[in-house]
């Protein structure tokens, strides 16, 4: 007759795994960990769609952009390294969300959930925190994408990265993905909180300009729907602000290489806005969940600089959601919401 033994079932009574996962980080900011950061990234299909043969984008990025974008990488790394805490400020803020959203849910369901961090790219790893929720007994699995708005090259990526690690257990737990929630009312209002908490304290703009990772535009032609989720966020928060038309706009960062991507554009947006009599602006990027290098380098030193060299007078960035207690308690409530009919 068959027993069980605790090899094969645990004593403790089971427990919800809650994977939270963005993007990645190189471990320093330096040549020498920027490479394999960049290497991995690059190299997923989600992210760089290569036209056939595969083989000539891997030469290309071989050859050529692991020998050259390093150092640049890097130094960019470097000028933002420490400021939100200690090392890379995406994982810095990561581990507060995922302190915090923990607390939250312990506070809210005692002893019912387990909440690790796992990036797509980098430490921590995707396979050390699935790791850890199965060596914690959670036999339910939970993935939450930081990304509200969904894109292929970003939510899809942590769904193909999880499927992969889980296609390696024996056994298989119950699991769950949370595709995106740029519409829901409590992530609104958290983007209007910071607005409007922000312009108390350093006065209203002329203009606010809503920002989001751009796409080439021909991932969005064969079907990708992340502009149009942008697209509703925008609309949300602009209504929740009472913001008419022309005291706003959705534009699009970050763009890479010499295709088409997704328009407007940020940078060339805020060169054109002095021109047109908008002296002061400040940027809200709704789709980063936590502040990181093309927040914090790209739109309030880069694009800043862009602004007022074009004959801007006054440029302020808004900060990120990152471990705001109203962001936290949004996603606490988002991981409930979609875990409640499993019991443990």
């Amino acid at each position: 007759m068959y027993q069980s033994s605790s090899i094969h079932e645990s004593g403790d009574k089971p427990k919800i795994g809650i994977l939270l996962s963005n993007l990645g980080t190189p471990d320093a900011p330096t040549k020498k960990a920027v490479k394999p950061y960049l290497r991995q990234f690059l190299s997923d299909t989600r992210v760089i769609e290569p036209p056939p043969p595969k083989w000539i984008w891997q030469l290309i990025l071989n050859v050529v952009i692991l020998n050259l974008r390093p150092r640049r990488s890097a130094k960019l790394y470097k000028s933002v390294w420490d400021t939100h805490g200690e090392g890379s400020p995406l994982l810095s803020i990561s581990k507060k969300q995922k302190n915090a959203i923990s607390l939250e849910l312990e506070n809210r369901a005692p002893g019912k959930f387990i909440v690790a961090l796992g990036m797509c790219y980098g430490n921590p790893s995707m396979s050390s925190a699935l790791s850890e929720l199965e060596a914690k007994g959670c036999n339910k699995i939970l993935v939450l994408p930081l990304y509200p708005q969904y894109a292929a090259s970003s939510t899809g990526s942590v769904f193909d990265a999880a499927s992969k690690e889980l296609s390696s257990w024996r056994n298989v737990p119950d699991f769950r993905f949370i595709r995106s929630y740029n519409k829901e009312e409590l992530y609104i209002q958290a983007l209007a909180n910071s607005v409007k908490e922000y312009q108390t304290k350093h006065g209203k703009p002329d203009f606010l300009l809503m920002s989001y990772h751009g796409i080439p535009k021909r991932y969005f032609d064969k079907g990708d729907n992340y502009p149009c989720q942008c697209c509703k966020t925008t609309f949300l928060l602009a209504s929740k602000l009472d913001l008419k038309p022309d005291q706003y706009k959705m534009t699009f960062q970050s763009r890479l290489g010499v295709a088409e991507w997704m328009k407007d554009y940020t940078d060339e947006t805020l060169k054109s806005l002095p021109a047109k009599g908008i002296k002061s602006v400040q940027v809200i990027c709704p789709g980063f969940s936590a502040d990181c290098l093309e927040t914090i380098e790209e739109i309030s030193e880069e694009n800043k600089t862009y602004f007022m060299e074009s004959g801007g007078e006054s440029f302020d960035y808004i900060p990120a959601l990152n471990d705001r207690e109203d962001h936290i308690d949004f996603l606490a409530q988002l991981l409930l919401k979609n875990s409640s009919d499993w019991t443990v």
